[in-house]
Parts: structure tokens; C-alpha cells; sequence
């Protein structure tokens, strides 16, 4: 194995300047940098000597901080180990004591989730342990389109109607004052199941358990809200074990239901890191088993016939799962993750399959659109924090995706608004905000809200939500700049492009994947490895797909490896790819398996590229 002496040509590619391999500009405008810092060498030295690991593992793992004693659990990530006591998060005791009640007294319960991956994953959690204690439940997932994120008060009054003595929120509810005050005047208790950031005043309920409540010090605020419901399953348990009530009824497997979590925790795009390695390391371990006849029809309608990785989660199961919320029934993905059905499952697979396609072809007509806006917005103002783009035409359920690709074209962050084409709302407009590292949408929002330039809005640091009056939109467009304007300018001087190690074409096998596979699951918080492959030759390049560029690569010694640049045509790093002319180029990226047609072979994923003659 040629670990050694591949991550010895990292550390000598690195040049005084601390640019690796010299790129201070990369196609994308990246200079490149060693993520192992220099600090950190001699951990990664120590890492690979204490616990028999190769020198590449010992490199990758210093680069993320991985301390010496947490190496160990951090290669195998245990529930046992990373799990904290689930009364440590504020509520917890309140809401499992509400839930055991519940259960005991056969109380009808109504789940309202949210629209995307990771409600319809928590709603179908709780649906799933709720029905084998035999207890009614139903899911509400309200309408993207005509109900919006979140509670409302018609909905709530539906519920109650319906017979509901507990109303649980889970993936919102935090900021949904009047919808759960409602609640509570018609006879039923509620209990909300979030994560989303909080200000101090809270819904007035039985319960709100949320690790990002400014009160809670519990340390879980990486959890997706599929994660937070899942310890208070453990909790209601633990409760009903207290009670004596398994005494004459069989326990759930909660773990069965890992891969539930395992998949909204990849989808939603939380860290993984502490007890999220864990949910989906041992999530993906679960839907091998293929015990949820859901996903395993989604996933075979998707032609998904290998073992599933957080690749698959994120990019191949989970936007099918939200083509239900962004342009078909809201409700499908809840219902598909909790049905026994297989022949219901099917069918909803199948839809869900065919509004994809159909949210795909819309996105691209949007975000041409959209590009056409932006473009001259930079061009009006370089240094503007934020793009902000609206239209009449656009759909509401496809502002989101739309949002992450003009933060990938323009390197800041993106509001992407639809105004409502109903008569009643003319003048309002749904909102969908992506960000980059370093900057805080999350708050900029809820100041937003606080100043009265929104009707609502909340989210993340990474990612929120808005409803907007077309008469505030001039006044929130300043807000935002005024708000983002420094932290964009800091994110973007702080901005490179990481890089792992340096590989020649031969280097990438199998065998070196399955020693990079040892450090995974990768994403958000545990950046997949990133290699270049220096002065390698673009041997042939042709664009597929929607936007691709499939290119070979060629090293000095003759070895090759088959490359793709996602949406990268017509863009610079496309241009540099197909025009490179069989001159030598940094090409930068992911390494991946490719095993269709039963073959095992390794393909990398390019995200980036420079031409060595034009770094000075």
C-alpha cells in the first residue's frame, strides 16, 4: 500500500505561501490549502503510531480533530457510548410523562410534522411507535403552498375536531405562538419536538423539547429533529418501563428505526459528529436490512442496488422524499416512511419517483431565470452580501433548491422568493434563504421578523424560511446586506478549498477506499477526504447529463481514472476541463466507488481544477 508515500507528496507539495501545490486561484476562484494544519502534524504521526492505523487515516483524522483518546470511537461510533441520558435536554421529562399518559390511556394523537425529509421521517417515527402500543394516530403535514411551514390555527382546529387529546409537533412548532395557544383553548395538550433555533419566549405547552432553546445546555444542538425524536422515544420507554406497563406488552425495537433517523439526519445537513455518527452509522446498517418496505421500494424505484451510503441519503432517497412536499402531496413521504403496506408503498414510491422528474425540469427553468437576475445584481454591486431574487411565476416548493445553486454560482448568500398567485395574497411572497459557512442566516431572519419587516420567518445558520409583504421587500433587502455585509466579506477572505492529500491516478483503488471508507460516515462536520491529482492530463471530456462534465484523467505514468464535474459545463471549471488542450492540470476532488454492472472501480468526483501555468 502506497499510503505513506501518497501522503508524503501532500506534505511536500505545499509550498511557503501555504497554498498547496501553489494555486492561489483555482477555475472556482479557490486558493488551495492543506486542511491538516501544520499544529496538528505531529497528532496525526501519533495517531497512526498508537493505534496501528496508516498514515493517510492519521492525517485525515488530525485534520477533523480528532484527539488521540477519541480515535477509537470515532472509527466506531456506538449509541452506548455517544448517547447522553435523554432527561439532560430541557422538557424531556415533561414530554415522555405526557406521551406515557397517552399510551396508557389509548389517547387519540395527532403528529403535525413539516414538509421535507426530516419531518416526514419524524412524523413517521412516532406514527410507527404510537401504533404498536395500538394507540390512534394520525400525521398532518400541512401544504407547502397553501398552508405554509409550520402549525396553523385551521389545521389545529381540524385535529381537535378530529378527536385529538394530544397534539405533537415535530420538526416545528418552536415560534408557533397563536396555531398551539389555539390548541390549548380547544381541550388538547401539546408537546413540540423541534430543533430549530429559539428565541426566549416559548409556545405556552405541556412541553417543548428542543436542544436550540436558549435554555437548554444539554450540548445536542447538532441533532436534526428525526435525531431529538428518537430520544424521546428512549424517554417515553424508559417512563413506561418506570410505570410497569411493558409488564404485559412487548417493547418496541427502537434501533429497527435507526435508519428513519440515519436518513433525516443526512438529508436535513446536521454535523456528523458525536451522536449523529452514530445514528447514521448504525442507521445504514438497518436499511441494508430492508426491513421498511418504504425505503426499500424508493429505493429500488431509484435503481439504488448497492448497499446505501450518505451519498445515496443525501442525493438519490432524500430529494424524492421532498418531491412529495415541493410539488406533489405534502403528506406522501410521512406516509411512505410508516406504512407496512407493500403494495401502498409501491405506488407511492412510484409517484414520488415521477414528481422528481417533474421538480427537476421546473428547477431548471427557475434557476435559468434566476441566474439571469443574479448575474446583474453582482454586476450592479461586487460586494452586495447577499443575492435576492422574486418572481410571480416561480414555484414555492422549488425556492429552496434554487437558493443553494445560486450560493454555489455567487459564493454568498441567496434569498429566492415566489410571490403567491392567489387573489387573497397578491402582495405576499414565500421566501427560501441558503447560506455559506460563516455567516448566520438563522439570526439575521429572526431580527428580521423582530423589526417587523416579516410576516414570519426562522431556520438555521445554514438555512430559513420567510414570508415577506412585497411593500417590505426594498427595507428587508437592506436589512440583510447591513446585517450579512461583514460576515460574507470575512467568509469569503476565509474561504479555500481543503485538501486531504495529494494522489496520482494509479494510487486510486479499492484498496484505498475501502481505508478511507474506515473514517466514514462523511458529510456536514466530517468533510469527505479531498485529493488532487497534480499535472494530470484531461485525456477526453464531453458534457452528459444536465450540465456534467465526464472527462479521463491521466497521470505521467500512463494510468487513468474516470472523472465527472457535476453542473460544471459552461461554467469555468467546465471550460478549463474541456479546453485543457492535453495540458498538465491540479485537478481537485472526491473519490468514489463506482460498482454498477457489478464491477468495483473508482471514479473521482471533480470539484475543482487549475492549470499550473497560471498561479503566480
Amino acid at each position: 500500500m502506497r499510503s505513506t508515500s501518497l501522503a508524503k507528496a501532500a506534505i511536500e507539495s505545499q509550498d511557503d505561501g501555504g497554498a498547496f501545490l501553489g494555486v492561489r486561484s483555482s477555475a472556482r476562484g479557490f486558493q488551495w490549502r492543506e486542511r491538516l494544519r501544520p499544529e496538528l502534524k505531529s497528532l496525526a504521526t501519533a495517531i497512526g503510531q498508537h493505534h496501528g492505523l496508516p498514515e493517510m487515516i492519521g492525517r485525515i483524522l488530525a485534520a477533523r480533530n480528532v484527539g488521540l483518546d477519541a480515535v477509537p470511537g470515532f472509527l466506531d461510533p456506538t449509541l452506548k457510548s455517544l448517547m447522553p441520558d435523554p432527561s439532560v435536554l430541557r422538557d424531556m421529562d415533561k414530554a415522555a410523562a405526557r406521551l406515557a399518559d397517552a399510551i396508557e390511556g389509548k389517547q387519540r394523537v395527532a403528529i403535525f410534522g413539516d414538509y421535507d425529509v426530516d419531518g416526514a421521517c419524524s412524523s413517521a417515527l412516532l406514527h410507527r411507535f404510537l401504533s404498536h402500543h395500538d394507540v390512534p394516530s394520525r400525521i398532518y403535514i400541512p401544504d407547502r403552498l397553501f398552508e405554509g411551514y409550520g402549525p396553523n390555527v385551521g389545521a389545529i382546529e381540524t385535529l381537535v375536531n378530529e378527536g385529538a387529546k394530544l397534539i405533537v409537533t415535530v420538526d416545528c412548532g418552536t415560534t408557533s405562538f397563536e396555531p398551539l395557544a389555539a390548541a390549548r383553548k380547544l381541550g388538547a395538550d401539546v408537546v413540540v419536538v423541534d430543533h430549530h433555533q429559539a428565541d426566549e419566549r416559548l409556545p405556552d405547552v405541556e412541553a417543548v423539547v428542543n436542544p436550540n432553546r436558549q435554555d437548554d445546555i444539554s450540548g445536542q444542538g447538532m441533532l436534526c429533529a428525526a435525531g431529538v425524536v428518537f430520544l424521546v422515544l428512549v424517554a417515553v420507554m424508559r417512563e413506561l418501563r418506570r410505570r410497569g406497563f411493558y409488564t404485559s406488552v412487548r417493547e418496541p425495537d427502537l434501533l429497527a428505526s435507526l435508519d428513519l433517523v440515519a436518513l433525516a439526519t443526512v438529508a436535513d445537513v446536521v454535523p456528523l459528529v458525536a451522536l449523529n455518527r452514530a445514528y447514521v452509522k448504525k442507521g445504514l446498517a438497518v436499511m441494508r436490512a430492508r426491513e421498511n418496505v418504504g425505503l426499500t421500494a424508493l429505493a429500488d424505484v431509484a435503481g439504488l442496488t448497492t448497499p446505501p451510503t450518505p451519498y445515496h441519503l443525501g442525493f438519490i432517497l432524500g430529494p424524492r422524499i421532498n418531491a412529495g412536499g415541493r410539488i406533489g402531496n405534502a403528506a406522501l413521504g410521512a406516509t411512505l416512511l410508516s406504512t407496512s403496506d407493500t403494495v401502498e408503498a409501491q405506488k407511492i414510491a412510484e409517484l414520488l419517483n415521477r414528481l422528481n422528474k417533474e421538480r427537476r425540469d421546473v428547477e431548471a427553468i427557475m434557476l435559468e431565470e434566476a441566474l439571469a437576475i443574479a448575474d446583474q445584481q453582482v454586476a450592479d454591486d461586487p460586494a452586495r452580501a447577499m443575492v435576492i431574487v422574486a418572481s410571480e411565476t416561480w414555484h414555492k416548493g422549488i425556492v429552496g433548491l434554487v437558493a443553494s445553486r445560486l450560493v454555489e454560482r455567487f459564493r454568498r448568500p441567496a434569498c429566492v422568493i415566489a410571490w403567491e398567485a392567489e387573489a387573497s395574497r397578491p402582495n405576499e411572497g414565500t421566501g427560501s434563504l441558503r447560506s455559506i459557512p460563516g455567516v448566520d442566516l438563522g439570526a439575521a431572519v429572526r431580527a428580521a421578523v423582530s423589526a417587523g419587516l416579516l410576516v414570519k420567518g426562522g431556520g438555521h445558520a445554514m438555512a430559513a424560511g420567510l414570508t415577506v409583504g412585497r411593500n417590505n421587500l426594498a427595507a428587508l433587502e437592506a436589512h440583510f446586506q447591513t446585517q450579512l455585509r461583514t460576515a460574507t466579506v470575512t467568509a469569503n477572505e476565509a474561504a479555500g478549498l481543503d485538501i486531504d492529500a495529494a494522489l496520482v491516478a494509479s494510487g486510486a483503488t479499492t484498496e484505498l477506499m475501502d481505508m478511507i471508507e474506515r473514517v466514514s460516515p462523511f458529510g456536514q462536520g466530517n468533510p469527505d477526504p479531498r485529493f488532487v491529482f497534480p499535472a494530470h492530463r484531461v485525456k477526453f471530456a464531453k458534457v452528459v447529463g444536465d450540465a456534467h462534465a465526464r472527462v479521463l484523467i491521466e497521470g505521467g505514468d500512463g494510468a487513468r481514472l474516470d472523472a465527472i464535474a457535476f453542473r460544471a459545463a459552461g461554467q469555468p471549471l467546465g471550460d478549463l476541463l474541456m479546453s485543457g488542450g492535453g495540458m498538465p492540470l491540479h485537478v481537485a476532488g472526491h473519490l468514489r466507488r463506482d460498482t454498477w454492472g457489478g464491477r468495483d472501480r473508482v471514479e473521482l468526483q471533480i470539484e475543482d481544477a487549475a492549470d499550473p501555468r497560471r498561479q503566480s
